[in-house]
């Protein structure tokens, strides 16, 4: 069934949640339609500020995310949340559904929340979550909020797709420090350690500061990631949250990198849709005369892999 893009467009600017429901659904779902979509979309967006959540499991991403929600709220702004689940391996969808933790927000106007699927998507995050972002910004949302799954230390991919990466810690959970060094360590611009009112949060901030000062390599004027102690459940420390954000949001305007963050960020999602166009083809040369031609040259030796996949590459780009 085709929709009417430019009219469900106009509805998200207006602020119109099922509208904007029917676009990430459109993307979710690749339709034929997304092409025109993202045509539609790209004029309109590059004004909201994106700001990804990531941190091991039980660490409060959700109840932090809900606490940045009314932060930004309060101070009047359009906030957009894209919490992402792991998939279910029945249906395919959300299996956490994390809206639970912040139906406080549910009847607020000036607040969209969606849960995606990663849908066997590696990193942290769901394959279409960069065109949910493009939606939500052109959507008028002027803060994207992005929870990911958040499942272990691979789950650093967000970096890539936030303006700003905020990890999330918590005290009495084992080695924190020692479960999050490999890649996410690597990744924050803010570090939180959720739940200071527990035994052990001092403790936990002091490693942090320490593991981070170990690999340094800072010049004069470079960001250094701040650490900030919350308890997001009775809402304490999260201005000085949004404060930090605040400034690393001005630190990189100032010196030019959110335009660089942002050119990256679109690069990879070009990089993304080539190639996945191109698996697309390759699936459909699969048991075709002329691959079935070049394995048999292959498996013969009178041509070597890589020729043979050059000779192929050849072809689907022709077509």
């Amino acid at each position: 069934m085709t929709v009417d893009v430019p009219q469900l467009v106009a509805q998200a600017r207006e602020g119109r949640p099922r509208a904007v429901a029917r676009l990430i659904s459109l993307v979710e779902g690749a339709s034929p339609q997304l092409r025109e979509v993202m045509a539609a979309l790209a004029p309109l967006t590059g004004g909201a500020y994106v700001v990804g959540l990531t941190g091991s499991p039980g660490v409060g991403k959700s109840t932090s995310t809900s606490a940045l929600v009314s932060a930004y709220r309060k101070a009047g702004k359009r906030v957009g949340v894209l919490a992402v689940d792991p998939s279910s391996p029945f249906s395919g969808g959300a299996l956490l559904g994390d809206r639970v933790r912040m139906s406080d927000h549910a009847s607020d106007p000036g607040v969209y929340i969606r849960s995606m699927a990663t849908r066997g998507h590696l990193g942290g995050l769901a394959w279409a979550a960069p065109q949910a972002i493009r939606v939500l910004d052109a959507a008028g949302c002027e803060v994207i909020l992005v929870e990911t799954v958040g499942v272990g230390q691979s789950e650093v991919e967000i970096a890539s797709q936030a303006d700003t990466s905020v990890v999330l810690l918590a005290p009495g959970m084992g080695d924190g420090i020692q479960a999050a060094k490999a890649g996410i360590l690597e990744i924050g611009d803010v570090y939180v350690v959720n739940k200071a009112d527990r035994d052990g949060a001092d403790a936990t901030a002091r490693e942090l500061n320490h593991m981070l000062g170990l690999g340094e390599s800072r010049g004069a004027g470079d960001w250094r990631p701040p650490i900030v102690k919350t308890v997001a459940a009775r809402g304490q420390g999260i201005d000085e949250l949004v404060e930090a954000l605040e400034k690393h949001r001005a630190w990189m305007d100032e010196r030019g990198v959110l335009a660089e963050r942002r050119t990256a960020r679109a690069a990879r999602e070009v990089e993304t849709i080539a190639v996945t166009t191109l698996r697309a083809r390759m699936a459909d040369v699969r048991g075709d005369a002329h691959l079935d031609a070049l394995a048999a040259r292959v498996a013969a030796g009178e041509l070597d892999p890589y020729a043979a996949a050059d000779t192929l590459l050849a072809t689907l780009t022709e077509s």
